[in-house]
């Protein structure tokens, strides 16, 4: 079993990444990329590859407590560095310390700095019902938790996103703690560092949007649900966190919250013996139901069966809009769920030419170019564990990922790559145990996915162009 990254791999990313910029914008040259998204993307692909390769094998080795403490604090220096960057970065290029084209993040701003001005829980609880009545709960949550923020610290940028990046860094040691207890010492410390270095965990942690905050309760949701059913004796201090993180995610998106209890009872009735023994699922199933059945009731459940009812024309009206808003894409009215279904593990691909009002896109195109490589790695696991018969060993994380994966393909988010963000650390620790897995054999078909993305590479950025009338 591999303990690192192998230089094989780590170069011809590299190379790939660099190889596909050049031809894409040699080929659509009148829409070649700005001097700035060649630097950006060049810069998160090589230091993503390069730095998982060498850090892999230098901490193969060493205890468990190290690992920990490097990584922890790799990923926070790497976070907080980004923080202020961005800040200068984004002010000088849009006049104003939010991303290009902003929207959701202005307004969270707005919203907390106005009713952070209210005196007393009872009238934030009461302003903020007020505010989002029509949206619904899922985002009264972040909108709380900003108010607070602004409270305490003052109304301001720069102290909620370094707690972002506090809170982006500690997953990589929830993920660590996950991999470890699932697939191993090596896989958990492969898993953690590309969490580390991954380009859009460190991104977000200089946005004003609720994401970090989100995808940090879920990976803490998952680990702690994993701790407490491979735990032997029930304690307070095992149920509790399950029990209030899992509320806590319907605050931030409703259908996270579903999904993480669909993940659960997908555990305790499918899980193998060497998880959990059956009388131990039995009772957790009783006493989640029940408390499933009185918390989450009334308007969360509204907002599920809405959610249900309108899944199919949410997407099919919203990819309408895209075809025919100014600066849209003709041809997304064609895709939907059978386009993106098949996709799902690489979307979205990476944007590496210039069309209109999509700088954010290409300032994470490397990141998400990562993504793309290390989904052959992904598959390339849930492969082996399907394979090996052994699925019902790693039900919980995959459940998840799945079925989370499942919704976004039919949903008008699926190219969004906010939304997949929930997900993301759990792809890398799945492919960090496909990393570990990997062999001679495993560069045969590496070299058939590389060849498969370049020729994405080429073929996303002519439909982006094409779709607009660019090309």
């Amino acid at each position: 079993m591999l303990k690192y990254l192998p230089n094989y791999f780590s170069n011809r990313a590299i190379l790939l990444f660099i190889v596909s910029i050049i031809s894409v914008n040699l080929i659509f040259s009148s829409y070649a990329l700005n001097t700035i998204w060649w630097f950006f993307g060049i810069i998160q692909v090589s230091g993503f590859f390069f730095f998982a390769n060498y850090l892999s094998k230098i901490w193969a080795n060493i205890k468990p407590k190290s690992f920990t403490r490097n990584v922890f604090f790799t990923a926070l220096i790497l976070r907080v560095i980004w923080v202020f960057f961005s800040y200068v970065f984004y002010k000088n290029m849009t006049g104003q310390a939010f991303e290009f084209n902003t929207a959701d993040a202005l307004h969270y701003h707005q919203v907390g700095e106005y009713i952070s001005e209210y005196p007393g829980f009872k009238a934030v609880w009461a302003e903020l019902t007020s505010y989002f009545k029509k949206s619904g709960i899922s985002d009264m949550g972040y909108s709380l938790y900003l108010v607070y923020m602004y409270k305490i610290f003052g109304v301001g940028l720069i102290i909620p996103r370094l707690v972002k990046a506090l809170l982006l860094a500690y997953i990589c040691v929830l993920i660590y703690k996950l991999g470890k207890r699932n697939f191993g010492e090596a896989a958990g410390r492969m898993g953690a560092i590309f969490c580390m270095l991954m380009p859009n965990l460190i991104h977000y942690s200089g946005l004003h949007l609720k994401e970090p905050e989100m995808v940090f309760l879920t990976v803490w949701f998952i680990e702690r649900a994993d701790l407490l059913f491979r735990n032997k004796k029930y304690t307070f201090n095992t149920i509790a966190p399950v029990f209030f993180i899992a509320i806590s995610l319907f605050f931030f998106r409703t259908i996270l919250g579903i999904t993480a209890i669909f993940a659960v009872f997908t555990t305790l009735l499918f899980s193998s013996d060497r998880v959990m023994k059956m009388g131990k699922r039995m009772i957790l199933t009783i006493w989640i139901a029940i408390s499933v059945t009185f918390f989450v009731g009334g308007k969360m459940l509204n907002e599920l069966s809405v959610l249900w009812l309108e899944r199919k024309s949410n997407q099919s009206t919203t990819l309408e809009w895209r075809s025919t808003m100014k600066g849209g894409n003709k041809f997304a009215k064609y895709a939907g769920g059978a386009v993106f279904a098949p996709l799902i593990f690489t979307l979205p691909f990476p944007t590496i030419v210039e069309t209109p009002k999509q700088e954010e896109m290409r300032l994470i195109a490397g990141g998400n170019f990562v993504k793309d490589i290390l989904a052959f790695f992904t598959l390339f696991s849930l492969f082996w564990i399907i394979k090996e018969k052994k699925w019902r060993d790693y039900l919980l994380i995959g459940s998840f990922m799945l079925g989370y994966l499942a919704i976004i393909a039919v949903s008008a988010f699926a190219q969004s790559e906010r939304f997949h963000l929930p997900t993301l650390p759990f792809l890398l620790l799945f492919a960090g145990f496909g990393v570990t897995l990997s062999t001679n054999k495993t560069k045969f078909y590496f070299n058939w996915w590389m060849v498969i993305i370049f020729a994405v590479m080429i073929g996303w950025s002519w439909f982006k162009l094409a779709g607009r009338g660019l090309t």
